[in-house]
């Protein structure tokens, strides 16, 4: 008996979605066939005129079209009723289109729920919206295109939904891997990283979602922290996170060009009190740059060759000419044997 209840609830939503559909189509393409019904819909003719008949019984003024160019369209005028936007709503509405979300099927999800939305708009809204995204196109995929697997996303939005302790296995940015088993309170995605905001023993924790493997929801459930707020966490994680960052400060000396290229990288701010050598060049600027670590600046520093000299600090001098002259060394026998063959 309690088998048959829920296949009747369960075919009664699903009925239900199937009709909302309907009217969504209706209200998109005007007039269209059964036949056309059911193949956007994936259900039999004979299906797609009962649930017309449906609609027509539940006072939806619906018109049946004989003949050729025949088919059913909604009686003119009448729409879905949905709370109505103005224009600054609709715009920032449209700025968060699909595609921003990265990840495909998250992207497809939503261009159907942007459809539907749109689709029960008034006509002169749907023009509008048109409008504004032929015009705003975001590619969420970058010049170095991220190799992060999101195959455990839907795993871990489930036990989120259904507030699940949720158990993986985690490899940490050091090499470190384990298994967690964690309260999962919600997921953040940051320039198409995605991670998982939990709860473990020691208290909040973020997992980067593409680190996580061999997930499972357990049926234990967990009680959420009231009001918890996942942006206004995350917001104060962050901070803490770059608070808790090594900071190394370094004086350099840029060429034109280079000092362009490292403000895109780096805080930078002039140095005017610094002390400079007298072989770098007028038209050079000197400034202070904030890297993140002594070995991001000993990169960034090497990276620009002829075009910086560094001032300060000492330790940073000492790291970038021992590593010009290593590449020195290691480019002379080639540079030699060049010289013989040519000579030959």
């Amino acid at each position: 008996m309690t088998s048959t209840v829920i296949y009747d609830e369960e075919t009664k939503n699903v009925k239900s979605d199937r009709l909302l559909s309907t009217l969504m189509l209706l209200q998109a393409h005007g007039r269209l066939s059964t036949r056309e019904l059911a193949e956007r819909l994936e259900i039999s003719q004979r299906t797609a005129h009962r649930d017309m008949e449906a609609l027509s019984a539940a006072g939806v003024p619906i018109l049946a079209l004989r003949g050729a160019q025949g088919g059913w369209e909604l009686a003119k005028g009448w729409r879905t009723k949905v709370p109505g936007l103005d224009e600054a709503e609709l715009r920032a509405l449209l700025m968060s289109q699909p595609s921003a979300l990265g990840h495909p099927a998250l992207a497809a999800a939503s261009e159907r729920a942007f459809g539907k939305l749109l689709a029960a708009m008034p006509r002169n809204m749907q023009t509008q919206a048109a409008s504004i995204r032929a015009r705003l196109h975001i590619d969420p995929v970058g010049w170095h295109p991220s190799s992060d697997d999101l195959s455990l996303l839907p795993i871990v939005q489930d036990a989120i939904a259904r507030d699940c302790k949720l158990t993986f296995l985690y490899s940490r940015a050091d090499g470190e891997t384990g298994v967690r088993t964690v309260d999962p309170y919600g997921i953040v995605t940051k320039q198409a990283i995605w991670y998982l905001v939990a709860r473990a023993p020691a208290g909040m924790r973020t997992y980067r979602i593409s680190r996580m493997q061999n997930a499972v929801v357990l049926a234990t459930t967990f009680e959420r922290q009231a009001n918890f707020d996942l942006a206004a966490h995350w917001k104060n994680a962050t901070a803490q996170l770059q608070q808790k960052r090594e900071q190394f400060q370094a004086t350099l000396a840029l060429a034109p060009d280079a000092g362009v290229s490292l403000g895109r990288w780096c805080r930078v701010s002039p140095a005017p009190e610094a002390e400079c050598s007298p072989a770098i060049p007028e038209n050079w600027t000197v400034v202070h740059v904030l890297f993140e670590s002594s070995n991001e600046a000993r990169f960034i520093t090497l990276g620009f060759g002829s075009r910086v000299h560094v001032l300060a600090p000492e330790s940073l001098r000492e790291q970038v000419r021992e590593e010009m002259e290593a590449a020195f060394r290691r480019l002379v026998p080639v540079l030699q044997d060049r010289s013989g063959a040519a000579s030959l």
